[in-house]
C-alpha cells in the first residue's frame, strides 16, 4: 500500500514537468506562426499600398501628358516638371494606331522593334491596369506601365523573409538534434562504461575459479581454451571501457593482431565457414589499439558469417603497400548493391531482422576516428559475395 501511494506521488510530481514542456513547446510555436502572419500580411499591405500610390503616380503623370496637349497657355512649367518626375517606373506611351508614341525608364535597345514592344506591353499589362490619355474626346494614346525596381524587390521581400525563417528553423532544429545526440551518446557512454565495470567482478571470480580447477587436475586444454575465453571477456571490457574517450595508440606488428583475431573467430565459427588467411611472413608496424582493432575485425567477420548465413568461405588478406598497409576481409555472401556502399556504414542500419546495426558503424568510427585510417566497401556483387578493406598507414 506504502509502495502504490509512493509511486502515486512521484507519477503525479513528475508527469507535469513533460506535459508543461510540450504545452510551452506548442505555444512557442503558435506564437511564431502569428507573428510570422502578420509580418506576411503587414508586408502585403504595404505592398499594394505602395502599388497603389504608384499608380496614383501615373494617373497625374497621364493628367499632366493630357494637360500639355490641351493646354494654350505657355506657362506649362508645373506640367512638365511633373512629366519629368517620373524617374522609376518603366513605361510606355502607344498611339492609337498601336504605334510606339514615346517611352521612359527602358532601355532603348528593348523597344527597337515592333515584337519587342509588344512583349514589353503583355508584361507590363499583366503588372497593372493601363491608363488611357484623351484629346478632343478621343483616346490619344494609352499609357502601358510596369512596377519600379523598389516594388519588384518589395514583392520577392516575403520569400526572403520566408527563406530565412526556414533556415533559422533548420539551424534550431539540428541544434536540437545534435543536442539530443549528445545527450544519447553520453547516456550510451555512461551504460557502456557501466557495463565494462559490471562484467569486471565475475570476470575476477572466474580468474579464481580456474586456480580451484588446476588445482584439481582438471584436463590443462579446457582450461586453456577457459583462459583464452576470459582474456577474451578481458578485452571485451576494455573495449566497453574505451567508449567515450580517446584510446591509446602504440606500435603494433598489425599481422600478429590480425591472425590472433582470425585464429580466436576461427575457433569458435561454424565448422560450416571455410576460413583462409594470407598474410606477410615479417612483422608490419602500424600505430594501434589492439582492443579496438579485434573488434573491428570481429564485426568485419560476423557480419560476413551473417551475410552468408552460416555457410560460405571467408578469407582474410594482409597487402604490404609503400606507405600502408591493407586489410581485407571477403565473403561468399549475399552481396550489396553500389548504392549501399556508404549506408551500410550508418548507424542503426541493418539488413537482419535482429540487430542493431552498430556493428560497422563502430568499425568505421575505430578505423577513421581513432587510427586515421580509411574503412570501404572494396567490391561487392550480389549472390556472390562482399569484399570490405581496412587501410593503416605504416610506421617504421
Amino acid at each position: 500500500m506504502l509502495i502504490s501511494l509512493s509511486i502515486f506521488k512521484i507519477t503525479n510530481v513528475l508527469m507535469p514537468y513533460p506535459m508543461n514542456r510540450n504545452i510551452l513547446r506548442w505555444i512557442i510555436i503558435a506564437s511564431s506562426f502569428i507573428i510570422i502572419s502578420l509580418i506576411l500580411w503587414n508586408t502585403y499591405i504595404f505592398f499594394q499600398n505602395f502599388k497603389a500610390e504608384e499608380r496614383i503616380k501615373m494617373q497625374n503623370w497621364s493628367f499632366a501628358q493630357s494637360e500639355l496637349l490641351t493646354s494654350e497657355n505657355e506657362n506649362v512649367e508645373l506640367t512638365l516638371k511633373i512629366l519629368e518626375s517620373n524617374h522609376t517606373t518603366p513605361m510606355l506611351a502607344i498611339n492609337k494606331d498601336g504605334s510606339l508614341g514615346t517611352f521612359k525608364n527602358i532601355d532603348k535597345k528593348k523597344v527597337e522593334n515592333p515584337t519587342s514592344v509588344q512583349n514589353l506591353i503583355i508584361a507590363f499589362e499583366s503588372e497593372n491596369q493601363p491608363i488611357e490619355v484623351y484629346y478632343n474626346d478621343e483616346i490619344y494614346y494609352t499609357i502601358y506601365y510596369g512596377n519600379s525596381p523598389l516594388i519588384n524587390k518589395l514583392k520577392y521581400y516575403p520569400l526572403a523573409l520566408l527563406l530565412i525563417i526556414v533556415l533559422f528553423a533548420a539551424v534550431v532544429y539540428f541544434f536540437y538534434r545534435s543536442s539530443k545526440i549528445a545527450e544519447q551518446n553520453k547516456l550510451w557512454t555512461g551504460m557502456a562504461k557501466e557495463t565494462a565495470h559490471q562484467i569486471g567482478t565475475p570476470l575476477s571470480s572466474l580468474i579464481g575459479w580456474i586456480e580451484i580447477l588446476r588445482s584439481e587436475d582438471v584436463n590443462p586444454s579446457y582450461l586453456l581454451e577457459i583462459e583464452k575465453d576470459i582474456t577474451r571477456l578481458q578485452t571485451i571490457t576494455d573495449r566497453f571501457s574505451k567508449i567515450g574517450s580517446m584510446p591509446t595508440l602504440k606500435r603494433s606488428d598489425i599481422v600478429k593482431e590480425t591472425v590472433d583475431s582470425y585464429e580466436y573467430l576461427k575457433a569458435r565459427s561454424s565448422k560450416l565457414i571455410g576460413f583462409e588467411i594470407e598474410a606477410p611472413d615479417h612483422p608490419i608496424y602500424v600505430n594501434l589499439n589492439p582492443q579496438l582493432y579485434s573488434w573491428t575485425i570481429e564485426n568485419l567477420v560476423k557480419n560476413a558469417i551473417d551475410a552468408m548465413r552460416g555457410k560460405g568461405n571467408l578469407k582474410i588478406t594482409i597487402i604490404e603497400g609503400d606507405k600502408d598497409v591493407k586489410i581485407t576481409v571477403t565473403d561468399s555472401g549475399k552481396g550489396l548493391s553500389k548504392g549501399l556502399f556508404q549506408k551500410v556504414f550508418e548507424p542503426g542500419y541493418t539488413s537482419r531482422k535482429r540487430g542493431w546495426g552498430l556493428g560497422l558503424s563502430l568499425a568505421k568510427r575505430i578505423v577513421e576516428d581513432y587510427h586515421d585510417g580509411k574503412i570501404k566497401v572494396l567490391h561487392s556483387e550480389i549472390n556472390k559475395g562482399t569484399t570490405m578493406q581496412i587501410s593503416l598507414k605504416l610506421i617504421p
